[in-house]
């Protein structure tokens, strides 16, 4: 499995609304993700700096490049949009992690 790890940012005070709409996650989201080959993604928060960790494990070969062209994920990012850190297209603002260390 290929190992994404990325961090975005939530607004203030949006904690348990954002938590909220993920324990909700659309179906059709979920379907278009582990098409992508994502099988396991996971969020942490900071609550003291809004700063949200996210760890994707993707299959081999597999790319979310054309992600942010489907209808769905636009739906969703302008669902989350008042929430968190945007860019122009309502897509998460998104800092890359390089991994450093890892362990089995």
């Amino acid at each position: 499995m290929e190992e994404i790890a990325f961090t975005m940012k939530l607004k203030p005070g949006v904690a348990a609304e954002y938590e909220r709409r993920h324990d909700e996650i659309w179906p059709e989201l979920s379907a278009l993700l582990h098409e992508a080959g994502i099988r396991d993604y996971s969020i942490y928060l900071d609550a003291a700096s809004g700063i949200l960790f996210a760890v994707q494990k993707r299959l081999p070969g597999h790319s979310s490049d054309d992600l942010p062209r489907t209808e769905i994920m636009q739906r969703w990012w302008a669902y989350m949009g008042d929430l968190m850190e945007t860019n122009p297209d309502n897509s998460p603002v998104v800092q890359p992690l390089a991994r450093v260390f890892h362990m089995d």
